[in-house]
């Protein structure tokens, strides 16, 4: 509409200005604060906050990012455990051990395609891919795979843990009173369940880290009676030890030693060239 450069400048000025008041005006947020601005000029830096305040805020509501947020943490959450669980059972399907007890149980049941025939329908790879899946099937029917790779449930996932929390909290805080009053006030004797919680305390071990061990390893806990404190103590010295003597009498850890004992890397003198 504007022929010389002066008259587009003033309009494009005036057009800003206008899409400014507009952006204003339209919010009745943004109005209260230019409302309040008119009324305390002096209070500079507060409206200069509320302005930037309302340019900047989230459109989203908040607890909508939060929902999203917790969605998407719980479904990779789930997905993590479930891929650790199907690599566990990949593992101990190629394990000799396991492998073998499952072909046994597929034979006796008589599960595994008749591979001998000649079937013209299906290849070779075909019938070994079914004898694959029968393996698996049977590994997961019968092995209870514990810890960190254990088949995952709808408990394990961040929603559920959240949404059961204050269940959670009661039951700790219940299970947390019943031992202080049997086991301090009432000086009643440890059950197994007990002695077990104490031996993992000890070893600073998580749940699922102590369900990983082997039964042979807690039985060996428990015959040494480990959830007593001295009994522990000594029985983590005597680890300890052996440790440190392994370590001494390994060649390479003795290389390390006699290493750092000159200096190791880059090692620094004072003394006279």
């Amino acid at each position: 509409m504007h022929k010389t450069e002066k008259m587009k400048k003033e309009a494009s000025e005036k057009f800003q200005e206008i899409a400014n008041a507009y952006e204003i005006l339209k919010n009745e947020d943004s109005r209260n604060d230019y409302d309040y601005l008119l009324d305390h000029p002096d209070e500079f830096y507060y409206n200069y906050y509320r302005y930037y305040k309302t340019r900047t805020a989230p459109k989203v509501d908040v607890r909508i990012v939060i929902a999203v947020t917790i969605t998407v943490i719980s479904v990779v959450q789930y997905y993590g455990a479930w891929s650790n669980y199907q690599s566990a059972i990949g593992y101990l399907c190629k394990e000799q051990k396991y492998r073998l007890q499952a072909t046994n149980i597929a034979k006796e049941r008589g599960l595994f395609p008749v591979a001998k025939k000649k079937d013209g329908r299906r290849s070779k790879e075909e019938i070994r891919e079914e004898e694959e899946a029968i393996i698996k099937d049977i590994v997961e029917e019968n092995l209870d795979i514990r810890g960190g790779y254990r088949k995952p449930t709808y408990q394990d996932v961040l929603w559920i843990q959240l949404v059961f929390f204050p269940y959670y909290l009661l039951a700790y805080i219940h299970w947390y009173a019943r031992w202080i009053w049997k086991f301090t006030i009432s000086r009643q004797e440890y059950g197994t369940e007990e002695k077990l919680y104490l031996i993992r305390k000890y070893l600073k071990l998580s749940s699922n880290q102590f369900d990983a061990l082997e039964e042979h390893e807690r039985d060996d806990y428990m015959h040494k009676e480990l959830w007593i404190k001295e009994k522990f103590t000594a029985w983590k010295e005597k680890q300890e030890a052996e440790l440190m003597s392994k370590r001494a009498e390994s060649g390479r850890y003795r290389m390390i030693r006699r290493y750092m004992k000159k200096g190791g890397p880059g090692q620094m003198t004072f003394g006279p060239e």
